[in-house]
């Protein structure tokens, strides 16, 4: 994670991702995964509650990838290796059927 304005870069590690999906309107859904981070990849101490919001087209495609702290937008961004993790994660069979099914309500 990078901190606006600072030079110091934290590469998290994630562990495992537990999604809440919502469908925002006739083109997006939101979807915010909780997040479980490898001890030896801690949290910066500027965070209190890290969340990840993911917005996708009803698609499945990813538009955005967004840091939150205690659910709201942070000063904190999410470096290439980190948005590729979650990237990948968003990508998982399951997780395409799910939002693939949220689009079709």
């Amino acid at each position: 994670m990078i901190q606006y304005g600072s030079d110091t870069v934290t590469q998290l590690k994630f562990n495992a991702f537990n999604p809440r999906m919502e469908r925002r309107d006739g083109q997006w859904i939101d979807i915010e995964l909780a997040v479980e981070v490898e001890d030896a990849t801690p949290v910066p101490s500027g965070l209190t509650d890290l969340t990840v919001l993911v917005i996708t087209t009803h698609g499945g495609a990813i538009a955005q990838i967004v840091p939150l702290d205690e659910g709201t937008d942070c000063e904190f961004q999410f470096t290439a290796d980190e948005k590729e993790q979650i990237r990948a994660y968003m990508e998982r069979d399951e997780i395409q059927a799910a939002i693939a099914n949220l689009a079709a309500q």
